[in-house]
């Protein structure tokens, strides 16, 4: 295991957490001097049994894609996998294997992702999409949309995808005040 100290330019600055050295990380992500592994230990990963092939599956419009769900949630939530691996307490690169369909996250490990997104494991495992009507009516119960309402209809394409787009960054990201 390693501690990233920094990183320089593009390079990753790590301590061997076995021998103490302070290196670039390296390709093989070993350690120069005791060969021990500058990743962290990853956490179990699950393979999952090929699926019998009796006839070809067609999947609907609302398949389940563990991968994109996951990268549009934490998108949406404007995290890096870098800080979402952070907060899940485990290393960058299984983030990106789950994301890139490399690797299939456990039971827990989904608990995890949900806890780290700020969402729960269903709305994970949908990718974070809630119900239209839903979403409609925790719109409209917000002053500043009612206001808006009235001059919505004298809007062009644009301009209603550039307000639309600002007020769904405003719900999925609220601004801090200081």
């Amino acid at each position: 295991m390693a501690t990233t100290l920094a990183p320089v330019d593009s390079r990753e600055v790590v301590r061997c957490d076995s021998c103490l050295l302070v290196q670039f990380r390296t390709i093989n992500n070993l350690c120069r001097r005791c060969r021990a592994s500058l990743d962290e230990d990853e956490p179990e990963v699950v393979a999952l049994p090929p699926a019998p092939r009796m006839m070809p599956m067609h999947h609907g419009p609302r398949h389940l894609n563990l991968a994109a769900s996951i990268r549009s949630v934490r998108l949406r939530n404007g995290l890096s996998q870098r800080q979402l691996a952070s907060r899940m307490s485990v290393p960058r690169t299984y983030v990106s294997k789950i994301e890139n369909e490399k690797a299939t996250p456990t039971l827990f490990s989904l608990e995890r992702l949900a806890k780290a997104l700020g969402v729960s494991v269903p709305d994970l495992l949908s990718g974070g999409e809630r119900n239209r009507q839903e979403e409609i009516r925790e719109l409209t119960q917000d002053p500043f949309i009612v206001d808006l309402l009235p001059f919505v209809s004298h809007l062009n394409g644009m301009q209603m995808s550039s307000i639309l787009n600002q007020v769904r960054d405003l719900t999925v990201r609220p601004r801090r005040s200081a």
